[in-house]
């Protein structure tokens, strides 16, 4: 048996079909072109050399025909479908076109077939890599309000969420370059995360139509490390030279404040020491920790410091023998100022050109330098007072006050009768009253008396009690060990129990 097949209108229908597959990709193009040429080469491949009509041609096939290579007189060479290769077909199509041209039909199913499964796999990719969470940086000016609108989220979804609580309320305190994470599915919130601190995430998830908020706790990895260095010129470049940051430096400053008058007592030669922490998070450091332990040696006279936590979770400085390193006092109101005058009894007075007793202490500073309050107490003055200026008097207890004088303005809240804290910001330096430059004149009184501030015996705070110094002493010994060894001195460490803390299991090398 054999087949007639008009070659010229097969042709025809498949080169149209190919015309009209305008949106199809390059590649099913070449592959349509593939197909063609190998269905005419079986056609052709065992044909007859009869001519019935001048226009067509004729090939007879076998039912299982050899494949024989295409010969001139049955090459088919239209312009379109020149150079075409077939080297880097799939195995799929191949299979495909195998199985057609082995039951002499090649039809567009098998070219659906293909399509469809490429399709799937593509769409199967394209759901792979969506991610439902998207993160929004807060802009200058937005509220939540502005950012649920941009991101096409319901106003009864806003006021669902902020109806959760207190803690969602911090929500209308978004600041700028504070990230926000949406988890949102065919535009419906389902979920939004808000960094709070360093410490605390802010989670909020809906669950059977109703959203519920939750703080997430993170700890944040401590690695202890240390400095030293000896003071040649001043202690912030000292400090900066041995890598403490400004944030350091200050609190080495509040530790030893009731110490150690930084403005004055510094001499060339005096050393320090500091154990403290630096604080990661994923891998990255995000802060300076507290100072845990520190040795500061002041004119040949050594003072230590370590932290202590009670159990009440207040934490604290002290010696190591459990006395205070917090005074009721601080020694010097202004941090790092020049002294310009001391108290003096005799003192000729710079304008009225006559000797007047100068019974406080003057530290030069540049207008608007923050005054600190010395110690807790009620504000009895807040105004002018003569030469003085605008001054601040505050009473501390029954028998001590403190006066701060030529003052630039008042810090916020500051009035007759508040009450302030110590370290607190009073006001700031300037020169109102009898004054010939920017400067505070700061006084220290007793029963009414007026004292040098510079020497004057400050009182001390609550020490350790007695029945708590043994507990302290273990609790506080590694650290005092740990600074032992890296001053070179040697002590006798104190018995520890199970219970408590070892600093070298925390201590790593310095980098």
């Amino acid at each position: 048996m054999t087949y007639r097949v008009y070659i010229k209108k097969d042709y025809k229908n498949k080169i149209e079909r190919i015309g009209e597959a305008s949106n199809r990709s390059f590649f099913f193009k070449i592959v349509s072109l593939a197909v063609l040429a190998i269905s005419a080469f079986f056609m052709f491949g065992t044909g007859s050399s009869d001519r019935q009509e001048p226009s067509l041609a004729t090939v007879e096939v076998a039912p299982k025909p050899d494949i024989t290579p295409i010969t001139n007189q049955h090459k088919i060479t239209p312009a379109n479908i020149e150079n075409i290769e077939l080297q880097n077909i799939n195995e799929e199509f191949t299979s495909v076109i195998e199985t057609n041209v082995a039951e002499n039909t090649i039809d567009d199913s098998s070219f659906q077939d293909i399509e469809s499964v490429i399709e799937d796999e593509d769409v199967f990719q394209k759901d792979e890599i969506i991610d439902p969470w998207q993160s929004v940086t807060v802009k200058s000016g937005d509220s939540l309000a502005l950012i649920f609108s941009r991101l096409g989220l319901s106003p009864t979804s806003l006021y669902k969420l902020m109806s959760l609580g207190k803690e969602v309320s911090k929500l209308k305190k978004i600041r700028p370059g504070q990230l926000l994470n949406f988890h949102i599915e065919d535009d419906e919130l389902l979920g939004l995360e808000y960094e709070m601190n360093l410490t605390k995430t802010l989670k909020i998830s809906k669950e059977e139509n109703r959203f519920k908020s939750e703080v997430i706790q993170i700890e944040l990895e401590k690695v202890v490390k240390h400095a030293s260095a000896i003071i040649n010129d001043s202690l912030f470049l000292s400090a900066k030279r041995a890598g403490l940051s400004d944030n350091l430096i200050m609190q080495l400053v509040a530790i030893y404040g009731w110490d150690i008058d930084f403005a004055l007592n510094i001499r060339e030669g005096d050393s320090y020491t500091v154990i403290y922490e630096e604080q990661y998070k994923d891998g990255v450091k995000v802060s300076d920790g507290p100072i845990i332990a520190a040795e500061f040696i002041n004119r040949d006279k050594t003072l230590r410091a370590v932290r202590y936590t009670h159990d009440d979770g207040r934490v604290d400085y002290y010696a190591d023998n459990g006395d205070a390193m917090r005074k009721a006092f601080l020694r010097t109101p202004v941090e790092l100022a020049r002294i310009s005058s001391r108290f003096n009894l005799k003192r000729k007075h710079p304008i009225l050109n006559r000797i007047r007793a100068h019974k406080g202490v003057d530290y030069a500073a540049s207008t608007g330098t923050p005054i600190k309050a010395t110690g807790d107490g009620t504000v009895v003055l807040a105004g002018k007072k003569g030469g003085y200026g605008r001054t601040v008097i505050l009473k501390h207890g029954g028998k001590y006050s403190t006066l701060y004088a030529h003052l630039h303005r008042y810090a916020r809240g500051v009035r007759t009768g508040s009450r302030v804290k110590q370290g607190q910001t009073i006001g700031y330096v300037g020169k109102s009253g009898l004054a010939t430059g920017p400067h505070l004149h700061y006084e220290f009184r007793i029963n009414g008396v007026h004292r040098n501030p510079l020497t004057v015996k400050l009182p001390k705070a609550e020490s350790i009690s007695k029945e708590a110094l043994a507990e302290f002493k273990v609790k506080v010994n590694p650290m005092i060990v740990e600074l032992d060894r890296l001053t070179g001195k040697s002590a006798v460490a104190v018995q520890q129990s199970d219970s408590s803390i070892t600093l070298a299991d925390a201590m790593m090398e310095d980098g």
